[in-house]
């Protein structure tokens, strides 16, 4: 008798919670958490908010854009519609020490936030002291401004994650499953938000529950298609 086909589960789109009350709070974030909520009586006009990639500046700063009403540019692009917007309201840069970085328009962007008296939110990887700034006046003022430092997540705010992000699919998994997982993937948001995507994705395909079996072999699965595409 051949073998039945296998099926494979439905493209469908998982929305991920992002509001504030859905937010995950350790002590990884507590301190850039605390600045969000504390807006608009920031302690200076400008802030940096740096960490590793995949610690969640950019859910905070989505966070922050909402509530304040801000308007996001892009690090190459911070011409007059920039300073026109910082004029008016809050100014969000993301990933502000990525390449193209249009130095002399942060510079006259955190003028006009100053002379305005409105706020601007950089996220970056790095404090801004390792952005190898070229213009001396920009860097002058970059350490004028405040800086927040959310940290990897540790284990407690990773498994809350890990449970939510399961909770957001109404998938219930665990809690010996979820550390087993904090255990062994990436300390990262994102390879959180991946292995999630991943388990989701097997268990409905085999119509299974999530188990630690079922975990442990996604992992492996996982780890050999990343040592391939690093060969």
């Amino acid at each position: 008798m051949p073998d039945s086909p296998r099926q494979l589960p439905l493209e469908l789109v998982h929305e991920v919670g992002r509001s504030r009350d859905e937010l995950v709070v350790g002590t990884a974030n507590a301190d850039a958490v605390a600045l969000i909520d504390r807006w608009p009586g920031w302690p200076a006009p400008v802030v940096v908010l740096a960490g590793p990639a995949g610690s969640g500046k950019s859910h905070l700063a989505a966070i922050w854009r909402d509530r304040a009403g801000a308007v996001a540019f892009r690090r190459q692009d911070l011409g007059a519609p920039a300073l026109d917007a910082a004029a008016r309201g809050p100014v969000l840069v993301d990933d502000a020490d990525g390449p193209g970085l249009d130095e002399t328009g942060l510079f006259h962007l955190i003028n006009a936030v100053r002379a305005s008296g409105t706020q601007l939110l950089l996220t970056a990887r790095r404090f801004p002291a390792a952005w190898n700034v070229r213009l001396p006046d920009l860097a002058s003022r970059l350490k004028a401004a405040a800086t927040v430092e959310i940290h990897e997540p540790d284990d407690i705010l990773l498994a809350g994650v890990i449970t939510k992000l399961f909770a957001d699919r109404q998938v219930e998994v665990e809690p010996h499953v979820v550390q087993y997982l904090v255990r062994r993937i990436e300390r990262s948001l994102a390879t959180a938000m991946r292995v999630v995507d991943r388990l989701d994705r097997v268990a409905l395909e085999q119509k299974s529950r999530i188990t630690r079996g079922l975990a442990a072999a996604t992992l492996s699965a996982l780890d050999e298609g990343q040592a391939a595409f690093d060969l």
